[in-house]
This record gives C-alpha cells, sequence and structure tokens, in this order.
C-alpha cells in the first residue's frame, strides 16, 4: 500500500480554496461545479471539497493535522504568514535541540495543519534520551 493524501470535507469547500489558494497558489486538481480542489505536494496530496456530514469549524482541531515537508521551515512560515496564513504556533523544536522545525497553521474551517523540517530519527532520538537523562 501507498499514502495518497487526504481529503477534508467542509460547509463552505469555496472559502477554503480562497484560502489556499492565497497560500499554494493555483489548485493542481479542480473539478470546479463539483466543489472538489487539492494540490499536490510530492507523493501525497490534501484535497478539500463539500461534505454532508460536515457542518461549521472544526471543534477538535488538534485531532487530525495534515503536515508538509521543507527543509527552511522559517523561510517558508514566513511566506505563508505574509500571504495571510492565520498561525496557531510560531516555528519552534519539538524536543532539546532534535534538529526539527515545526510550525502550525489553521484555515478557515479551523482544521490545523503543520509545516515541518525533515525529521532525522537520530537525533530526534539523541534529544529524547538528553531530556530524559535530565529527569
Amino acid at each position: 500500500m501507498k499514502f495518497s493524501g487526504v481529503l477534508i470535507g467542509s460547509e463552505n469547500p469555496a472559502r477554503l480554496k480562497e484560502y489556499y489558494s492565497k497560500l499554494f497558489g493555483k489548485p493542481t486538481w479542480d473539478e470546479g461545479e463539483n466543489g472538489y480542489f487539492g494540490w499536490q505536494f510530492g507523493d501525497g496530496g490534501v484535497m478539500f471539497g463539500p461534505h454532508d456530514q460536515v457542518k461549521g469549524k472544526n471543534r477538535e482541531p488538534g485531532r487530525i493535522l495534515w503536515n508538509l515537508e521543507s527543509p527552511d521551515v522559517k523561510g517558508e512560515f514566513a511566506k505563508l504568514k505574509a500571504a495571510g496564513a492565520t498561525v496557531v504556533k510560531e516555528p519552534y523544536d519539538p524536543g532539546e535541540d532534535s534538529g526539527m522545525t515545526i510550525t502550525t497553521f489553521s484555515d478557515p474551517d479551523n482544521n490545523y495543519f503543520q509545516l515541518m523540517s525533515p525529521m532525522d530519527a537520530e537525533a530526534y532520538e539523541r534529544s529524547r534520551e538528553a531530556a530524559a537523562a535530565k529527569r
């Protein structure tokens, strides 16, 4: 199996299309009148569209977060923020000197997405071990 992407339902997908288009440009695919659209990022993608079981804003935005990866999180963060992204959390290191940087954004439906640096599993494990040794 291969993970190919995620579909996010909305009561108002047009509002999400406007928001994400400011951040990522014209959608990679757009089904027009059906209301489905999305962007391809590497091998995976994120798609949005209408869903009859979705009403209003997401009451639990931290339940599912979709992620984008970049070696320049701070630079991409600045670009997304300048384009109008709603910042939930400024860039931060999730551990002590883990070598990673993560930042979190929110869309108009209150769905969270993150921008993160590529994971260096060895550096992350070393930071976890160092933190545990301090306890």
